[in-house]
């Protein structure tokens, strides 16, 4: 038996969101790597990781063989076992062999180098910044006083930085800074971050007269978008550190799994960061403004901007660099003049072009678009949470914690269960089932669920772990569609242009919620077509269904069928 530690469920990004409806709790703000919205705590009603998939994108399509890593990298329990076996010695020298043993095991095998640690520095910070993500929900809603329409407006234009990750990776390829192609590039988006959460926490008071409020919004707005960038782009840089290191892994001939394994450490990490920041999320908005709680999460990119400066990466003024490309994944051979690179990078777009436009691409492309593309009704149901029942940060947060756990059980079910399902199947049925689970919600926004002996806290927690395992299920069986969908010499640039598409997607949906909010008249205080809204969202889900036959050939395969061939 396996337990997959892969955090897709965690990491919340974009690419998660807008999974069925909307959960019965909104308060997630996710870029997302690892996500940019205010997606549910659970996965979403619609789907941050993360984070913006909180995917890492450039790692999973790097070749054929990588594929199976998509969902499949984990830790076996005889391998948890041992860990958990090791007994100390009384002689020091045992104890000392004991605990290299033990970090050993943690680490998969691979050895934790200043660069291996650094690296899974950076995807824990990403998953950490979930700390403010709730700030920032409950600063739009408190202190800015937005209604549920405008917040979610808002948050569908958050994800928008991640809908271009592509174009970071190009920057990064072709155009180093001060000599280096990762470590600038890391710093610079590491200490954007910085500035964005530290002029949230100490500035932009909001208590003037309208015209000062507008201002003051929409400064928010792009401090919020500019901390989104920072982390998309550190993102981006990272997978393709990652990439390096893998393929470096594999040119020593080193064992298949360690390579693996180093993916499977930096989604770990994700995972960890992304449960610590849920746990404290709620809490520290009991105890604090979302203000000072921007000031704590400020230094988490400073963090990153910090690590920066220990990640192994020669100057390309020396004659005798190689590396791989972040966005293709190809090695190039480097100059002062950087001309190959560049060259590269241009043959990269029009083979990119060629590949969309391919039916076999585009129709399976097309449907997963339309199938993230509608609406949901997450920053209603937020604000019939908190301004109807009565829910404050502390409950959110823990919400959040349980949700992000179940997604984990969400991935290990899949990987156990599913793997032999055709992946058309997969989606059509978990589409369907959705339905009857997202309405629901309907019973707590009626207070039925009262009637029935159920009480609301209860019944949240038990609508959004069930939501964040289907929404799971559902969601891996695109990650692996869209790896299988990439051909050779331009795997890795048209997997990350896959993933801003599904961004893309969640973009739309998002504000085509926010548009229905506005149209039923949902506000803050009038929930009176909340149910209706629920109803549209929900039952809007079976529409691309009509479409699923764009799945025919590669969507019949199951994800151990793919693995097969890719094998070949």
């Amino acid at each position: 038996m396996n337990i997959i530690i892969t955090v897709l469920a965690i990491a919340s990004a974009p690419e998660r969101q807008h999974i069925f409806g909307a959960s019965a709790l909104s308060v997630n703000h996710v870029p997302s790597r690892r996500t940019a919205s205010f997606s549910s705590p659970a996965l979403l009603s619609r789907g941050s990781r993360s984070w913006p998939l909180h995917a890492n994108d450039q790692n999973y399509a790097t070749n054929e063989a990588q594929t199976e890593d998509i969902v499949d990298e984990r830790i076996s329990l005889s391998d948890m076992s041992e860990i958990n076996g090791i007994n100390g010695s009384s002689t020091s020298a045992t104890e000392h062999e004991s605990t290299n043993s033990l970090i050993q095991k943690l680490l998969l095998g691979i050895e934790p180098t200043p660069d291996i640690l650094a690296i899974m520095a950076i995807y824990f910070v990403e998953g950490a910044l979930g700390l403010a993500r709730l700030a920032q929900t409950f600063l739009l809603k408190d202190e800015l006083q937005l209604g549920p329409a405008d917040l979610s407006a808002i948050s569908g234009i958050l994800i928008l930085p991640w809908t271009v990750k592509p174009l970071y990776g190009f920057l990064s390829d072709g155009f180093p800074l001060f000599g280096y192609r990762r470590r600038s590039y890391l710093a610079i988006s590491g200490f954007v971050g910085f500035a964005s959460y530290a002029i949230l926490a100490n500035g932009l008071d909001g208590m003037g007269n309208e015209s000062s409020k507008s201002m003051v919004l929409t400064a928010t707005i792009a401090l919020f978008i500019l901390s989104s960038a920072s982390i998309a782009f550190s993102d981006v840089v990272a997978d393709g550190i990652v990439v390096q290191k893998t393929r470096e892994a594999n040119e020593r001939g080193d064992d298949p799994a360690l390579a693996g394994g180093l993916q499977s450490l930096c989604w770990g990490s994700a995972a960890i960061g992304g449960l610590i920041s849920a746990y404290f999320s709620g809490s520290l908005l009991e105890t604090m403004s979302p203000r000072q709680v921007f000031g704590i999460a400020s230094f988490l990119p400073l963090l990153v901007a910090l690590i920066s400066l220990t990640i192994e990466e020669q100057p390309l003024n020396s004659k005798t660099t190689v590396e791989p490309s972040a966005t293709n994944g190809s090695v190039i051979e480097s100059s002062d003049e950087n001309n190959n690179n560049i060259e590269a990078i241009k043959k990269q777009i029009p083979a990119l072009w060629d590949a969309l436009r391919q039916p076999s691409i585009f129709k399976p492309v097309l449907f997963i678009f339309l199938w993230q593309a509608t609406p949901t009704s997450e920053g209603a149901m937020l604000y019939f949470m908190t301004n109807d029942i009565g829910f404050g940060p502390e409950f959110l947060g823990r919400v959040r914690l349980v949700t992000a756990a179940s997604s984990l059980f969400g991935v290990w079910l899949y990987q156990k269960s599913l793997r032999s399902v055709p992946i058309k199947d997969v989606l059509f049925w978990t589409s369907i089932i959705s339905v009857p689970l997202g309405l629901t919600q309907l019973l707590l926004i009626s207070h039925y669920n009262r009637v029935l002996g159920i009480p609301d806290a209860a019944f949240v927690f038990g609508d959004d772990v069930a939501l964040s395992i289907l929404g799971e299920l559902a969601f891996l069986p695109t990650l692996v569609l869209a790896a299988r969908l990439c051909p050779k010499g331009v795997e890795a640039v048209l997997f990350a242009t896959l993933m801003s598409i599904y961004n893309g997607a969640s973009t739309v949906g998002t504000e085509l919620g926010a548009g229905l909010t506005k149209i039923l008249g949902v506000t803050e205080t009038d929930f009176s077509n909340l149910a209706l809204l629920t109803i549209i969202c929900n039952v809007s889900s079976l529409l691309p269904l009509v479409f699923i036959r764009w799945l025919d050939g590669v969507g019949d395969e199951s994800q151990e069928e793919m693995e097969s061939k890719s094998r070949v």
